[in-house]
């Protein structure tokens, strides 16, 4: 029997596998509103850019996830208003937190065929950043724990990471195929790397996800409008290889 081009298929969680950026959208209108309330009349523009800038300064300390953004949020609450903001406004805050941790997850169409039809040649892991327990739980609620062999939760995702988690589980780069919708946390670091990746972007994506990939390394990935046709391009890259 040939040998198979890739020892292993790895998979990121958030608007890959299920929706996760229309939550945060939805987070962003509950705060444009509380500034409102606490009398502070910005644009829609003026505010999000504050939130981004604050959110992105704070990667450092709190890393990624509903954590994160939350104590973001309070953090912009607080400057914006002048200190201004009252405690049961910035309780709304925390309780948009706890909405925000335990609602439904929606998983996108084709996710679970394209895992159920790469599981049983393959294995399979979640490569996903942000707080460990929540994305446990949203791996556990998803339905799709049953298909991965591995997971990775991770602060960030960068180069180093990945080469990281390859070494301790043995695989070549070059064997390695990652599946996302960020270029910047799952296609270009993997890339980097000397792996192939492939690109299924999200209809809605955080600015900061955003990145120019360099020209010399559009070889490496491909890109799919849905994980629909994943299994066939696997198919098709096994071919090739």
């Amino acid at each position: 029997m040939a040998q198979r081009a890739f020892d292993l298929i790895a998979f990121d969680g958030d608007d890959t596998l299920w929706h996760n950026e229309r939550s945060y959208r939805s987070g962003r209108e509950r705060f444009r509103r509380l500034l409102s309330a606490a009398g502070v009349e910005l644009s829609d523009e003026e505010v999000e850019a504050h939130v981004n800038r604050t959110e992105i300064a704070n990667l450092e300390y709190y890393g990624y996830g509903v954590s994160s953004f939350v104590l973001s949020l309070i953090e912009t609450a607080i400057d914006l208003t002048g200190g201004r903001a009252s405690g049961s406004q910035l309780r709304e805050l925390i309780d948009l937190a706890k909405r925000m941790l335990t609602e439904d997850i929606d998983v996108f169409p084709g996710a679970g065929d394209a895992l159920s039809a790469l599981a049983p040649a393959y294995p399979l892991m979640l490569v996903t950043k942000g707080d460990l327990l929540h994305q446990r739980s949203k791996l556990e609620r998803s339905g799709l724990e049953r298909y991965f062999n591995f997971v990775e939760v991770v602060s960030h995702k960068t180069s180093s990471v990945y080469a990281a988690i390859l070494a301790r589980h043995g695989i070549d780069p070059g064997r390695f195929l990652m599946i996302g919708n960020s270029l910047r946390s799952d296609i270009l670091p993997v890339v980097e790397v000397g792996a192939r990746a492939v690109h299924v972007p999200a209809a809605l994506d955080w600015s900061h996800e955003h990145v120019d990939m360099p020209a010399e390394m559009k070889t490496r990935y491909f890109e799919l409008p849905t994980l629909e046709g994943l299994a066939s391009l696997v198919e098709r890259l096994e071919i090739r290889t």
